[in-house]
């Protein structure tokens, strides 16, 4: 679970500014479920520049709560999470300067966009919030206001989720967290999946995927791999700490994704099968291949470019599908051409898909 938070502050001197405003989304890596969003009175007066910035001044917080009145909130909704924000070294720094005034001890891990940006999403000019997301397409309201940008911090970090083929944020926030949850049953782990298609991963107790289904119903799947008494399935059972799961929202990008992590994870339990692959082109050199989303105002995107797969992913605006130089960006790129273009070859002839666009 992730705590997407941003916050404003009056500025001034090194550890001595206080918080304007603070947005809190409360993000189980696919969906928002909670959130808290409010002004905060600093009880301090506000830097000039700051308010030509954000627009906060003193005389709209003369009635907003003071710091120490949100910070049961604020403990209760970061709880059991990770922390996550462009630049959570400030953010992360200013909260835990409240706390240390109000003689709380605030721990929690931390995750930063910044970073994780430079790593999954490369040569781009810049890495601030609006200049990056601008160009990935993804739209800021009320920018350098708290909830703005924290909402734009969620769009980025769900793209990150999914470039991040190696799963090594899911793993690495896995292995913080839920060795507190050793002695969870099987049956609180499949009370946990959603009966959606996709893509499931079992952990271990460090985090690493041993094994990975996949399925129209991947509750289903999980349960019968559950049930199962072959030596394998009892290994897995007796292994598994905690399951991660992405939707796909349609069977092409199931198969896909599936194999795709199926190479780069290795997991010790799957079998390993070499694929057989017969190269066929494709009967068009540049085209999208556009199918179902997760969500109802979500594609689901596929780019093939010299009769090669560049990449998939999901778009939600029709910017993101009609500017090339946008979709690859949003895209993740596909190092296994051959094996992807078999898959979705094989896919598109013996299926209908939404719809293809020809470039």
């Amino acid at each position: 679970m992730y705590a997407i938070l941003d916050i404003e502050t009056t500025g001034g001197k090194f550890n001595e500014e206080g918080i304007t405003e603070i947005a809190i989304y409360k993000f189980d890596g696919h969906t928002t479920v909670d959130q808290f969003i409010t002004l905060v009175n600093p009880e301090k007066a506000i830097q000039e520049f700051v308010v030509k910035l954000t627009g906060i001044n003193n005389k709209m917080l003369r009635n907003a709560p003071k710091f120490y009145e949100v910070a049961k909130r604020i403990i209760e909704i970061t709880s059991d999470c990770i922390l996550v924000a462009h630049n959570t070294t400030f953010d992360y720094r200013i909260l835990s300067t409240e706390f240390d005034r109000l003689g709380y001890d605030f721990n929690r891990n931390t995750l930063c966009t910044v970073e994780l940006s430079q790593k999954l999403i490369l040569d781009q000019p810049s890495y601030s919030l609006g200049k990056l997301t601008k160009s990935l397409g993804i739209p800021i309201t009320d920018r350098h206001r708290a909830s703005g940008d924290a909402l734009a911090t969620v769009q980025l970090f769900k793209l990150l989720l999914e470039k991040d083929t190696n799963k090594s944020i899911i793993q690495s926030s896995i292995k913080y967290f839920d060795r507190r949850h050793q002695k969870q049953k099987l049956r609180n782990l499949i009370e946990e999946i959603p009966t959606v298609q996709g893509v499931f991963y079992v952990h271990d107790k460090e985090g690493r995927v041993i094994f990975i289904g996949k399925g129209k119903n991947i509750k289903s799947e999980v349960n019968n791999l559950f049930l199962k008494v072959t030596k394998r399935a009892v290994k897995i059972q007796e292994r598994a700490q905690s399951i991660s799961f992405d939707k796909t929202g349609n069977e092409l990008f199931t198969r896909l994704k599936y194999a795709i992590e199926l190479e780069v994870l290795t997991p010790k339990f799957n079998f390993k099968k070499t694929p057989k692959f017969i190269t066929q082109d494709f009967n068009n050199e540049d085209f999208i291949i556009i199918e179902k989303g997760r969500e109802v105002e979500e594609n689901a995107v596929i780019l093939i470019e010299n009769n090669e797969v560049f990449g998939f992913g999901y778009t939600s605006l029709s910017n993101q599908e009609n500017r090339l130089d946008i979709l690859k960006k949003v895209l993740t790129p596909i190092e296994n051409k051959i094996q992807a273009k078999n898959i979705i070859k094989n896919y598109i002839n013996k299926n209908k898909v939404q719809k293809i666009i020809r470039l």
